[in-house]
């Protein structure tokens, strides 16, 4: 009986380490569709290795590509390039958007081919998940996205 709970004890453990690492640090994830190629592959989609933390620590900046949950469809989750933070503004035609507070403005790299920002507005930090940082596959494409 003791062998049981000893080892009962461990997976518990190693469940909750291996919990906390994917919830709270970093996951692997899978980035499909034509909005962000050619960053991210168009078809069969890239595995890429998602940051967890490094929004949390540090904030969301101009530049970085993140993944969040869709801001009018939460069954769905977006990936896109940061274009504009809180307190900037970005032109849209003759307008220009201002980013209000806790809200970043994105969008695909294939600018003809995305559904992003200029379709559905500012997104809330809130929507964040992390920031995609390094392709694990395809084995050719590997390395880290810029």
């Amino acid at each position: 009986m003791g062998f049981i709970l000893t080892e009962a004890g461990r997976m518990l453990r190693l469940t909750s380490v291996v919990f906390v690492v994917l919830e709270y640090v970093g996951s692997l994830t899978v980035c499909v569709g034509a909005s962000m190629a050619p960053t991210i592959a168009e078809t069969g989609g890239d595995y890429v290795l998602l940051d967890k933390m490094s929004h949390r620590l540090h904030g969301v900046r101009k530049g970085d590509v993140i993944v969040a949950r869709c801001p009018y469809d939460p069954r769905l989750d977006i990936c896109k390039r940061v274009v504009a933070v809180e307190g900037e503004t970005v032109q849209r035609g003759r307008k220009q958007v201002y980013i209000p507070k806790g809200h970043i403005w994105v969008e695909g790299d294939n600018k003809s081919n995305s559904n992003d920002s200029r379709h559905y507005g500012a997104v809330p930090l809130g929507l964040v998940f992390g920031h995609v940082r390094y392709r694990v596959w395809p084995l050719d494409r590997r390395g880290m996205i810029e």
